[in-house]
């Protein structure tokens, strides 16, 4: 079963601090954790490795209709946010203000649409409940690991825990019902948009190939310059050589100086203007298959293999199709959301602290 949080996932907490005062309407604990820590991240579980995620010190960062929320709060939505902090040793200081403002936000919304569902007396059944505790103490290997997370994170209290997996979920219902299942897109939405944007679906002459490339250092001597030659001419007729996609990439796995080298030399899909004059050259030259002579880009030697090449057009609505549903979707569920929080916050008291 999936834990969704505010439509992404139930999560688990990053390690951090121990308990503090739970407040009336305690916010959820289960967020995401830091990388290495282990979570159940859109469903998937993992070992719940974190120590507890509250400090007796933690201190009131904001008041929503009455309820407090913390610092520990606001941290663990800093992770959710830039869950590579562990490894940056911390957010960076340069993100850290706009990233502090967008979890300050957000919890104050989960806790908006949190009061909100109690407000309208919204319920979890029964046997939903145990679903979804049952899936819970599937992230442990052992009843041991969970006892001991439920005691560290809620001083042995199984009501405590039994509360915050309630609340993620009353959150996820209202979310269902006010965003989600109001954000889908219809066919004949997605063909209207389609027809009325032409401009969006003008696609540029594309070209898709692979590359092997022959790099002199950048302060070059005539003898350095002289000898990439010699490496560039070697590296072609081993090219010429090649039969087929993955031989010409394990060529330039193996010869060539550029970085698409760990790629066997694959591009993706470029724009024409994207791409150095004499290259484009050599494309005109070529069918989809076909591997180039030698091309000098300042001192730069470069082979490339094409494997298609795409002319300017409107792309079909075919092609578009799916991932402008997934646009359109995630445009309309933003907008929903954001209507939503404005409209909670219409008739809120909220204090930053």
């Amino acid at each position: 079963m999936k834990f969704r949080f505010l439509g992404w996932a139930f999560l688990l907490l990053i390690p951090a601090l121990s308990h503090a005062q739970v407040a009336s309407h305690a916010p959820t604990v289960f967020k995401q954790a830091p990388a290495q820590q282990g979570s159940v991240v859109k469903g998937s579980a993992q070992k719940p490795e974190a120590a507890s995620v509250q400090s007796a010190s933690a201190r009131p960062v904001a008041r929503v209709n009455g309820s407090i929320l913390t610092d520990a709060d606001l941290l663990r939505e800093e992770y959710a946010i830039f869950p590579y902090a562990r490894q940056h040793n911390g957010i960076p200081q340069d993100l850290a203000p706009q990233i502090r403002d967008g979890a300050l936000k957000m919890i104050i919304f989960e806790e908006l649409v949190y009061q909100e569902a109690q407000r309208r007396k919204m319920t979890v059944s029964s046997a939903k409940m145990q679903r979804a505790e049952s899936d819970f103490r599937k992230q442990f290997h052992t009843p041991e690991e969970f006892s001991a997370f439920v005691q560290s994170e809620f001083h042995g209290s199984q009501q405590l825990l039994e509360d915050k997996i309630r609340r993620s979920l009353l959150i996820d219902a209202l979310l269902e019902s006010e965003v989600e299942s109001k954000s889908t897109v219809s066919a004949a939405e997605l063909k209207a948009f389609y027809d009325q944007n032409p401009a969006r679906f003008e696609r540029p002459e594309m070209f898709t190939f692979q590359s092997i490339s022959i790099l002199p250092p950048p302060s070059a001597t005539a003898a350095q310059l002289k000898d990439g030659r010699t490496r560039a001419e070697n590296a072609l007729r081993q090219a010429k050589a090649t039969k087929s996609a993955e031989e010409f990439g394990l060529l330039a796995e193996k010869i060539s100086d550029d970085d698409y080298r760990v790629m066997m030399g694959q591009h993706k899909p470029v724009a024409v203007d994207e791409l150095p004059p004499q290259v484009v050259k050599a494309f005109s030259a070529l069918k989809p298959g076909d591997v180039s002579d030698v091309i000098q880009v300042d001192q730069a030697y470069t082979i490339v293999r094409l494997q298609e090449h795409k002319p300017a057009g409107k792309v079909k609505f075919e092609e578009v199709k799916a991932k402008l549903e997934k646009d359109l979707e995630e445009t309309k569920r933003n907008q929903l959301r954001s209507a939503l929080d404005k409209k909670l916050r219409a008739n809120a008291k909220i204090e930053q602290m």
